[in-house]
């Protein structure tokens, strides 16, 4: 056997060298998704590997395809050539574009004693460096490893560099928490953040010297030095998971030691502290889905029957282990300071209970090992159950078995509600209705990990409904009924044993055989309690942050903050009663003067001034720079229409304190308005027709001396894509002609001889200041024209 065994791997070593690394797609290979993590990967190898095995399988092609397998599982489980393969399709490792990696077996790594060179010779630099390089890994090892491991097992890991002078300064801080770290069983490695760029990347790593805590797969990281060692293991204690271990006092001691529901051992820590110790923090992480931890403070009060009643030494720490099946303890341990390796062996002694539960995959790897050799098989016998309190009593009987049981022999129960996929492979494997396997015996022989081969007790596991809970003991008074049951249930343990032993012979077959999936996680929590549990713990840890010297800088912030927005508040509040008692005041002398309004009160109107010489200075000579008027030019036959279309046009902007509005009667001033349009356009003389002038407006600046003009047949209101050219022919091609103010549209004179003369429609009275808004716009955009004039004329009194 052994010499076919040295042939199979001889041929595989020779066929991969044939093959070269030419391989297809992995993940068609390993019949895994190109999203699938590094467990699913393992899992689906371990599977086909069995499957192929050349010693297992007769296929011919058996043995390539195994080598096929292999190569794949070692492609995919390699980060880089993994990340490699999906981005550039590549699989040989030594091709021309694969990156070449870093040799670090100069290193050592891992050596027994990784502090050797710590002796008299220990002086130069290098000497710190070589501790870090020491304890390298690469990312292979970190994820395939480190972080699988640090589901049960917490990590530091060091990212460092080789010229870094902040590394070379924290050697010495890395040792001592190298010292004090590595008996309690946590994983310390550092990461050449150069060599392992991608790795840095990926976790967040900006910069070295640079410490990381793994925990359950999730990488934090330690934003301060590393010369503080409590405030790193403080950092740790907040990242393990919420409520890891339960404090325990007499008022609640009992409900934790007598609930077995979720299927674990419990433990209690008995300690003279007020916190409990890292070392059994990082133990109740390590085994926290098969035992439940309890720490118990001795210096308090509260605390003092529970130490009674376990007999625990003030002075020394202890561990008590508590099963299902006893009050008493199944293992006690009492010293200064338990030992790491103590407590692992003690555990792992006592990590199940009597009569356990298959409430996942990994309690059933437990109780019911894959053992594929018939001569070395193992037995469980599964009660299938409703729940704990209608089974009570049958759940005790089979703990008695389990206690009596060989080594080859397990006993269990499982809830049929909880395990259904389970439940319908047995009873579709053996044709047997669901209905009828309550209180039902079930033997299983775990072959592979997913094929079973099994068989069914014929007798029922016995109950008493009506059978006093005294009669159900042994040796206690029994009725007629409870004489019965005693009887049936010493048949059905006959029968029981005699199926046990017959099923252990090598040459014996069960029954019945059929492939299962994995059990469901009973204690996986949904989304919503997820949620929910978070937000519960953020809230306790902020609340015991609070409680603690570190949150004093915090709460002083948060009170000058509170301080400072509730006087914002108050003094809000006093000024909106102000305002409030003003608006009172107002109102009550509203009242009292009737329908009178107080002088001092804004009006809501505008005032449209009328500009004649009285005013002249006032609206136009000594206005301030920046100001405007904006004038009307009305005769007294237009005067009310215009002025009332006039005011609803302005009034949008009536708020505008550097505009006034102002009219002016063209029949008065007719001759200052003639000599405001002859300075700004240089002519001789100009005719001016009074009427034609009606509906004209000035925006006057008077500071600036300019002025824009609105008419309905200036070119600037008629056509505007050909005013320029308009105003250019107008005003240059004409400045001679006393006509030139013939573009405004003032003059009577109708002859035109400009062939690209405008002749507009005939405008009546209520549409000459239909485009006033559109000029309005425009003018306070800026793009109307502008007339210069080097003084403004005088306003004569008629």
């Amino acid at each position: 056997m052994q010499w076919k065994g040295l042939c199979v791997l001889l041929l595989v070593a020779a066929v991969s060298t044939i093959l070269g690394q030419n391989i297809g797609d992995p993940y068609k290979i390993l019949g895994v998704h190109r999203r699938a993590s590094l467990p699913e990967i393992r899992k689906a190898y371990r599977q086909l590997a069995k499957e192929w095995h050349p010693d297992k399988n007769e296929d011919p092609n058996a043995e390539s395809r195994f080598v096929e397998i292999k190569q794949a599982y070692e492609l995919l489980s390699d980060t880089e050539r993994r990340q490699a393969y999906d981005l550039y399709g590549i699989t040989n490792e030594d091709d021309h574009m694969y990156k070449q990696r870093h040799d670090y077996s100069q290193y050592g790594r891992f050596s027994y004693d990784p502090f050797e060179y710590f002796s008299t010779h220990f002086r130069t630099q290098d000497q710190d460096i070589t501790l870090f390089h020491k304890l390298s890994v690469t990312a292979k090892h970190f994820e395939n490893n480190i972080l699988e491991k640090s589901v049960h097992t917490p990590a530091l890991v060091l990212f460092y560099t080789d010229w870094c002078f902040d590394c070379v300064r924290s050697a010495t801080a890395w040792r001592r928490l190298v010292e004090a770290l590595q008996p309690l069983g946590v994983t310390l490695a550092t990461v050449h953040a150069g060599h392992e760029a991608s790795l840095a990347r990926r976790f967040g790593v900006h910069g070295v010297p640079s410490l990381t805590v793994i925990l359950d797969k999730q990488v934090h990281i330690y934003k301060e030095g590393l010369s503080s060692l409590p405030r790193i293991l403080e950092f740790m204690r907040w990242k393990f998971p919420y409520k890891l271990v339960r404090g325990l006092t007499d008022s609640n001691v009992d409900s934790f030691v007598s609930d077995f529901e979720d299927n674990r051992v419990k433990a209690l820590i008995f300690e003279e502290r007020q916190s409990i110790r890292l070392r059994y923090l990082i133990t109740a992480f390590h085994y926290r889905d098969r035992v439940s931890f309890a720490f118990v403070d001795l210096t308090s009060r509260d605390t003092q029957n529970t130490t009674a009643r376990y007999k625990v030494q003030r002075s020394m720490d202890t561990m008590v282990l508590l099963k299902e099946d006893s009050p008493e303890p199944s293992a006690t341990v009492s010293t200064n300071e338990i030992p790491t390796e103590t407590l692992h062996q003690l555990i792992e002694a006592n990590q199940m209970l009597t009569l356990p539960r298959l409430s996942s995959q990994s309690v059933l790897d437990i109780v019911c090992p894959i053992e594929w050799r018939a001569a070395r098989r193992r037995l469980c016998c599964v009660l299938i159950a409703r729940d704990a309190h209608t089974h009570a009593h049958s759940l005790a009987q089979m703990r008695t078995l389990a206690r009596r049981a060989s080594e080859r022999i397990r006993y269990a129960y499982v809830y049929a509600h909880a395990q259904p996929d389970f439940i319908h492979a047995l009873a579709n494997g053996s044709g047997i209705d669901m209905t009828t396997l309550e209180h039902r015996i079930v033997v299983i022989w775990r072959r592979e990990a997913t094929r079973i081969h099994y068989e069914w007790l014929n007798e029922t596991w016995p109950t008493c409904v009506s059978c006093h809970p005294d009669e159900m003991e042994e040796g206690g008074a029994k009725g007629e009924e409870a004489i019965r049951y005693h009887e049936r249930l010493n048949e059905t343990k006959r029968a029981l044993e005699q199926l046990v032993k017959r099923l252990l012979k090598p040459t014996e077959v069960a029954a019945y055989e059929t492939r299962v999936q994995e059990l469901v996680d009973e204690a996986a929590a949904g989304a919503v309690w997820r949620a929910v549990s978070r937000l519960c713990e953020w809230s306790e840890r902020a609340f015991s942050a609070f409680r603690t010297h570190h949150a004093l800088s915090a709460l002083s912030v948060l009170a000058t903050v509170a301080l400072v927005l509730a006087a914002g508040y108050f003094m809000a509040y006093l000024i909106r009663v102000e305002e409030e008692s003003v608006q009172r005041q107002k109102e009550q002398r509203r009242q009292q003067n009737g329908a009178k309004r107080n002088n001092n009160e804004t009006q809501p109107e505008m005032r449209l001034h009328e500009l004649r010489a009285e005013k002249y200075n006032g609206l136009v000579r000594l206005q301030k720079p920046g100001c405007r008027t904006i004038v009307l030019v009305v005769d007294m036959q237009s005067r009310v229409q215009l002025l009332s279309k006039f005011h609803k046009i302005v009034w949008p902007y009536r708020k505008n304190k550097t505009l006034v509005f102002a009219y002016l009667c063209v029949e008065r001033n007719l001759e200052w308005f003639r000599r405001v349009l002859l300075l700004s356009l240089g002519g001789g003389e100009l005719r001016v027709n009074a009427r034609n002038c009606v509906g004209t407006v000035l925006a006057l600046n008077p500071h600036r001396k300019y002025f824009c003009i609105y008419h309905a047949k200036h070119p600037e209101c008629t056509k505007p894509h050909k005013r320029m050219s308009r105003m250019t022919v107008s005003l240059g091609g004409r400045a001679a002609d006393p006509e030139a103010g013939a573009f405004i549209g003032f003059t009577t004179d109708p002859d035109s001889s400009d062939e690209d003369h405008y002749d507009p429609p005939l405008l009546l009275q209520e549409n000459l200041l239909d485009g006033l808004e559109n000029w309005l716009d425009r003018l306070f955009e800026g793009s109307t024209h502008r007339y210069f004039v080097n003084y403004w004329p005088d306003m004569t009194t008629k």
